[in-house]
């Protein structure tokens, strides 16, 4: 029988009010002037889209996703510490996913803390996932990006062992000195909650995840470059003695369900052309800060940096990317190929973008939730939900 199925539901937590001037700017990330933020309109944001992901707790999801984002339209979650604390009050079941926060961008020691504190207070609900943070971050935090591998590599060895060893111990490093590391509290999971990398495709990156074990989840990369990585994630942890399992490997994905193709096609690809071509829209100069990819990394890099911000093609873009939009027997089949292909059991769905109304948020997470998962869950045998690890 196959692994059970586990889902999750992402948000962005976008500010969706753009001004009618936007397309004067070439990027709404980085330089994106912050006067065009209207608080209560925020105010109304945060607490339509926290509902919807205690919604999906309510719906029987097994996680909800926030991350962080620094200087864009495109998230509202500069601190998804602060999400995740409100999730914690207002959901019962889900685990809360922090996927994440640089640890280079912040004291390790205090992240550290933070997520423990995240911890206990849900009874070890939390997950959280390492991203290096993209290079538009660097243009929005004082940090250096030539160091930046070097110093997500000291932070993590850091935080693992505020949570793994009895303190008080030391850490002496090329980075950060501590003569007491003696967090408190300790994450209520032992020895930590489970951990991921996140990335776009980077050796170094994928070298780190298997080294130490953690899942690795590669965003906004295409299908095929998506696999390769899983492969590479399977070959490298072997080398260092550790087996991936099939839920250490979220598969991101943009998902509408609706009534029809035609309904759900007319409902859906006008936000997610707004997603790419608005609210994910930057510049290469953004993208890739001096010192923050290898040299054949920004080869690679600047060969594809404007494809997708280069024209609106739904065919090309759901044929290229883990998109699915029709009925739920369509979605589940996606889905369900998608988990085969890449050995995953583990589904990180994206199921609102851009400017999506509520109603278009909760009718997807509603048909996704009573009329996907059980087909899915069906094949596989799967329970209501995966026991907390």
């Amino acid at each position: 029988m196959a692994a059970p199925l586990r889902f999750n539901v992402m948000h962005f937590m976008p500010y969706s009010y753009l001004p009618e001037n936007h397309k004067d700017y070439k990027s709404t990330w980085v330089s994106f002037p912050n006067k065009y933020f209207d608080p209560d309109k925020g105010h109304e944001l945060y607490n339509r889209y926290i509902g919807e992901l205690v919604l999906a707790d309510q719906l029987g999801y097994d996680a909800v996703v926030v991350n962080e984002h620094h200087n864009t339209v495109y998230s509202m979650m500069a601190t998804p510490n602060i999400i995740a604390s409100s999730l914690v009050a207002q959901t019962k079941n889900v685990r809360i996913c922090v996927w994440g926060t640089p640890p280079n961008f912040m004291l390790p020691n205090r992240l550290a803390e933070e997520y423990a504190v995240l911890d206990v207070m849900s009874k070890g609900r939390i997950e959280v996932a390492f991203p290096l943070g993209t290079g538009m971050e660097y243009w929005s935090n004082p940090v250096n990006p030539a160091t930046a591998r070097e110093k997500f590599r000291e932070s993590l060895k850091i935080i693992l062992q505020a949570w793994s060893e009895d303190g008080p111990t030391t850490h002496y490093g090329n980075h950060y000195t501590y003569r007491f590391l003696n967090p408190w509290p300790r994450p209520y999971q032992r020895p930590h909650p489970p951990c991921y990398i996140v990335g776009t495709g980077s050796p170094e990156t994928i070298e780190i995840a298997a080294e130490l074990g953690f899942g690795y989840a590669s965003v906004f990369v295409t299908q095929a470059r998506a696999r390769e990585l899983n492969e590479q994630l399977r070959e490298r942890a072997s080398h260092y003695g550790h087996t991936i399992r099939p839920d250490q490997l979220p598969l991101l994905t943009f998902v509408y369900v609706a009534e029809t193709q035609e309904q759900a096609e007319a409902e859906y690809i006008p936000h997610l052309q707004r997603f790419f071509e608005d609210y994910a829209r930057t510049i290469p100069q953004y993208l890739a800060p001096p010192g923050y990819l290898s040299v054949d990394q920004l080869k690679v890099r600047a060969a594809t940096a404007d494809k997708m911000h280069g024209g609106f093609d739904f065919k090309a873009i759901s044929s290229s990317f883990f998109i699915s939009v029709g009925t739920p027997d369509k979605v589940a089949n996606d889905i369900g190929e998608w988990t085969v292909k890449m050995k995953t059991n583990h589904i990180n769905s994206v199921m609102h973008v851009a400017d999506m109304p509520h109603w278009k948020t909760v009718k997807n997470l509603t048909l996704f939730a009573e009329e996907v998962m059980p087909r899915l869950r069906q094949r596989t045998g799967s329970p209501q939900r995966m026991a907390a690890e």
